[in-house]
């Protein structure tokens, strides 16, 4: 059994405070907001709530889920979430697959022309004009498609599929298997962790998104939930919330906006324990070399 030197050890144990420490700055700002949503208004105003709530309530978290309005858009953002996923994922894959092929036509400047995109955008003006001219203002396809495709994802992805061996191409193509075949028997199943990786940073991306909906959309029943809460904490010198005794507490306030936020991260949170196994695979590209 070979023995770890001295420095060895300080450096393991370096590591291992490096990694509680960033847990805890990460923890922090959660637990205090958890604490902050349980908390009764009474110490919430005389700001002496921290890690622990003090005077247990759940009011904030039962006016979360009797509104309508927060429970809509909860559903739509969820529902959103899942669309824009897959369609980016379809999107990436197809964009992706012909460009490892060398004997494509114009390869070079297709890549060229794609790459230029991550660069220079055309801006906010021009995007309004364009997403009104194709209808898409105030229509739920305005938060799908224009970010159905990340060009930083598609190069990924695409770099993926480089690591992927010929041989099994050239292998479907001895045995009859066209393009798409080949696309939906060999390199989609070998590409699990990097579709888990790309699935996972399209869906806290369309979670998180607001913008778009804000400068597209004026239906509130497209709002989604970011949205929503962007707008309260926007307004947080005019939030104020009835109680049954007829008047506001600023106090409550502050306990509601905290339980919207836990109400909007939480849920988003929980996906990365289902791909963690995939997620460093596919962000560092370890695919199979011949």
């Amino acid at each position: 059994m070979k023995v770890k030197s001295v420095s060895t050890k300080l450096s393991d144990w370096l590591f291992v405070f490096v990694c509680i420490l960033t847990i805890i700055l990460c923890l922090t700002p959660m637990i205090n907001l958890l604490a902050r949503s349980l908390s009764s208004t009474e110490y919430l105003i005389k700001h002496e709530v921290y890690l622990l709530p003090k005077g247990w309530s759940v009011s904030s978290y039962k006016t979360v889920l009797s509104d309508v309005k927060y429970i809509r858009a909860f559903f739509w953002t969820v529902f959103l979430t899942v669309v824009c996923t897959v369609v980016s994922l379809v999107m990436t894959t197809l964009c992706a697959y012909p460009l490892i092929f060398s004997k494509l036509k114009g390869r070079n400047i297709i890549n060229i022309y794609i790459t230029i995109t991550m660069f220079f955008n055309a801006g906010t003006i021009p995007n309004y004009l364009l997403m009104k001219e194709l209808n898409f203002l105030d229509s739920p396809l305005v938060l799908i498609i224009p970010s159905c495709l990340s060009v930083y994802n598609m190069i990924i992805m695409r770099s993926f599929f480089y690591g992927i061996p010929e041989s099994l191409q050239e292998a479907a193509e001895i045995d009859g298997a066209d393009y798409f075949t080949t696309l939906l028997k060999i390199y989609v199943p070998l590409s699990k962790p990097v579709m888990a990786s790309l699935a996972l940073f399209y869906a806290v991306g369309r979670w998180n998104g607001y913008y778009d909906a804000l400068m597209y959309m004026k239906k509130e029943v497209y709002y989604p939930l970011q949205l929503l809460l962007y707008n309260i904490l926007n307004n947080v010198n005019t939030v104020e919330v009835a109680t049954q005794e007829g008047f506001s507490k600023p106090g409550l306030a502050e306990s509601l906006k905290a339980a919207i936020v836990m109400f909007s991260t939480v849920p988003i949170l929980c996906i990365y324990p289902w791909l963690q196994k995939y997620f460093i695979s596919g962000v560092t590209m370890g695919a199979v070399k011949e």
